[in-house]
């Protein structure tokens, strides 16, 4: 059980830490308005992620059983976009804009996670790899850890956000800023097509 906890949560830390559309708003947030007030931001990414995981676990997850090639689609799909953020964020112009624009709200943080392809991903595989049909135990423990790894991921973003105009103070260092941050997105999106296609012919 304890292995299956650790696996839990490396997984919840692995899919919330790297970066996605989700992180960029954040980062981009933290760095126009400061951490107090992306908070309600992160909270509803937090909790709109948790119950798109419950919906996926509880009831999605018996499509998914019904028609297996749903998710390859799905997930192929997802880091096709994945890979087109990179892309755009990689190849973005070495410029920080600290105009203050809109804050992004609660309601907005909550509907940006459905529709956002990493975070389908993320529920649909964590579900496959923890739940079980015997007992929703499993299931329940892997949402409460996923919960709370989510909201200190996403936090921690909005810190970084709130310290990049510090730290970016050329333009060299935006470039090589963006070029990581694009890279890893991509390069993230490319390991779920790895593991597709690993699958696929197995």
């Amino acid at each position: 059980m304890i292995n299956l906890l650790i696996a839990m949560m490396v997984f919840s830390l692995t899919m919330s830490i790297s970066p996605g559309p989700v992180n960029m708003v954040i980062v981009s947030s933290g760095a126009n308005h400061g951490v107090r007030r992306t908070i309600p931001f992160v909270s509803g990414a937090t909790i709109g992620f948790t119950l798109l995981l419950i919906f996926v676990g509880f009831w999605f997850q018996q499509m998914i059983s019904a028609y297996p090639s749903f998710l390859m689609y799905l997930e192929l799909a997802g880091s096709a976009f994945i890979i087109y953020v990179g892309y755009k964020i990689a190849m973005s112009s070495p410029e920080i804009s600290l105009d203050k624009r809109a804050i992004p709200t609660f309601s907005q943080g909550f509907l940006l996670q459905w529709l956002n392809p990493k975070a389908w991903i993320s529920c649909a595989s964590g579900v496959v790899l923890f739940s079980s049909p015997s007992s929703h135990k499993p299931l329940i423990a892997f949402v409460v850890i996923y919960f709370l790894i989510c909201y200190l991921s996403l936090a921690a973003w909005a810190v970084l956000g709130d310290r990049v105009s510090v730290l970016l103070n050329t333009r060299t260092r935006i470039r090589a800023f963006n070029m990581l941050m694009g890279g890893m997105l991509i390069l993230s999106a490319g390991y779920l097509i790895y593991l597709q296609i690993r699958q696929h012919l197995h």
